[in-house]
């Protein structure tokens, strides 16, 4: 089911949540949802779900506009803060939820083997939801959002708390579940999204300010170099000082510490090779490796959103 945006606003008092945003998501694409805290991201899916009311603007699914609140069943959501019933087994849980979603009663048990075999729950069906990890809390909420085959998926934070293979597995679990439904996934974990994700979208300050791949988003960042670069340390002397008054350079980071390697960023348009080179040689650093680098996603990230 196709999901349609259009100069969608909300306010919370005199602020401005989400200013006039318009995207439109296709049945079978996995969309990232991005943006810095207080950029409007949960604002935005509440919206979706139909937990809150926006102030302007529509929302379409498929033919159907906000204003059906019938749409509330063809819609799975896993919110940041996951909230669970801690007293009831997973099993019970299950249950409980897709009885709420309108399941028949004769489907039920069948949905519950298959959210227990997706989700990798089965260790752990019959335990209290209050005994579980928070990587098996996280799995739960993931169930009882697809438990009753929603056409559209809403996921805000959905690896929290899980261990590197978990994430994996989820991650396999979302790229399956994309194949027929609507998913938008918000995550602060960009190597997911690039994992994950067919399409990117980036909220700052309430306004969409990126759409598109990740190959797309780099391709629009081109214009700026990144080195990443190894110099022998001399504790008498500030390389990342040294380096940051050149002036091709834009910015300058150690990535793990004084003993690990640099990352440099050249100003758009420019080249920092000569310069790095000719400087390292003027003050006496010894120049160990100069490798360019492609530009990351949290860096697009970063020049998009702090403003």
């Amino acid at each position: 089911m196709d999901v349609r945006i259009e100069n969608l606003t909300k306010r919370y008092g005199a602020q401005l949540a989400v200013d006039r945003i318009s995207f439109e998501i296709r049945s079978g694409e996995i969309v990232g949802f991005l943006g810095p805290n207080g950029a409007g991201k949960t604002t935005t899916m509440k919206m979706l779900t139909q937990y809150l009311p926006p102030d302007d603007g529509r929302i379409w699914y498929g033919r159907t506009s906000y204003a059906d609140t019938g749409i509330r069943r063809r819609i799975g959501y896993l919110p940041e803060h996951n909230p669970l019933y801690e007293d009831m087994p997973v099993i019970d849980y299950l249950g409980f939820m897709a009885a709420l979603q309108g399941v028949a009663a004769s489907e039920i048990p069948d949905r519950i083997r298959e959210m227990v075999r997706l989700c990798g729950l089965d260790v752990e069906k019959h335990k209290k939801i209050g005994e579980l990890s928070k990587g098996y809390r996280q799995r739960v909420g993931l169930a009882q959002a697809i438990i009753h085959n929603p056409d559209i998926l809403i996921l805000d934070e959905p690896t929290t708390g899980l261990d590197p293979n978990q994430i994996v597995e989820i991650r396999e679990l979302i790229r399956k579940l994309g194949k027929e439904k609507t998913v938008i996934l918000s995550t602060h974990i960009l190597p997911e999204v690039e994992a994950t994700c067919d399409r990117i979208l980036i909220i700052n300050k309430g306004r969409i300010v990126a759409d598109g791949s990740v190959a797309e988003l780099r391709a629009q960042s081109e214009g700026k170099q990144w080195l990443q670069l190894r110099i022998e340390r001399d504790p008498a002397k500030d390389v990342i000082a040294i380096l940051s008054s050149l002036p091709s350079v834009e910015a300058v980071r150690w990535l793990n510490g004084p003993d690990g390697p640099i990352e440099l960023q050249s100003k758009p348009g420019m080249s920092s090779n000569r310069d790095v080179f000719h400087t390292c040689v003027d003050h006496g650093l010894v120049l160990l490796e100069m490798i360019p680098g492609e530009t990351k996603l949290e860096d697009i990230f970063r020049d998009l959103t702090l403003n």
